[in-house]
């Protein structure tokens, strides 16, 4: 059984997430992330888009020992997984990715808000930075299909304050299971989608990573439930 602390690292609060300043869809608003929805659906993961993304970091019902609440999300940045808890020792298991050296970050948190399609409007530093890379970055960004939010957001807080830090589908499914985000932990659309269902506004959220100063957490994953990944509940 693995034991950490966790606390949000001063590093990790002193970034910003890669996607900062966002503009959300709000909750129970159907207009614009209706439309998207139809138009987007058949392009949110690809048969592809799948093939890019190790087999182990696919969905999975797995066999989950801990003491944290059903309901709960667990996500472990060192092994890319992010795990809800589904009770009696099962979770769902989504392959992630994470912050790069030196975003990575750790603490107790919650989904303060959730948002459908969000749009993006990134920060000017980031753009200032990506330009001098020979990448330009947009002001803004409708949301959709090209987003790099991808198809949902769940905002974390803590406090009652926004962390700056998402889970956020992506539109680069191939970077699930590496560190190159700036702290937001990214999951295929097709998972975020998933999730975003089953996670409600107030969702206890733990991250696991650089700076485990704070609390205790134990989990043990002792791998793939067959019968329930094959056949459901």
């Amino acid at each position: 059984m693995r034991r950490f602390a966790l606390m949000l690292a001063a590093s990790g609060l002193a970034v910003s997430c890669l996607f900062t300043s966002v503009t959300a869809q709000p909750l129970g608003a159907t207009s614009s992330a209706a439309t998207v929805e139809q138009h987007a659906t058949p392009m949110v993961t690809t048969v592809q888009q799948m093939k890019t993304v190790k087999p182990q970091f696919r969905r999975r019902v797995v066999r989950l020992a801990t003491t944290e609440a059903p309901g709960t999300i667990i996500i472990d940045t060192n092994n890319k997984y992010l795990y809800f808890v589904e009770g009696n020792n099962r979770a769902t298991r989504y392959g992630i990715g994470v912050g790069r050296d030196g975003f990575g970050w750790s603490g107790v948190v919650k989904v303060g808000r959730k948002a459908e399609w969000p749009s993006w409007t990134p920060p000017a530093e980031m753009r200032q930075r990506e330009a001098a890379k020979g990448r330009i970055i947009p002001a803004f960004q409708e949301g959709g299909p090209n987003n790099p939010l991808g198809a949902r957001a769940l905002y974390l807080y803590q406090g009652g304050r926004d962390t700056v830090f998402r889970i956020h589908g992506t539109n680069q499914p191939w970077t699930i299971g590496l560190n190159m985000s700036s702290g937001c932990i990214r999951l295929m659309n097709s998972d975020v989608k998933h999730l975003y269902e089953r996670a409600p506004v107030g969702t206890k959220v733990i991250v696991i990573g650089p700076g485990n100063k704070q609390g205790d957490v134990s989990f043990q994953d002792r791998g793939v439930d067959i019968l329930r990944t094959v056949f459901g509940d």
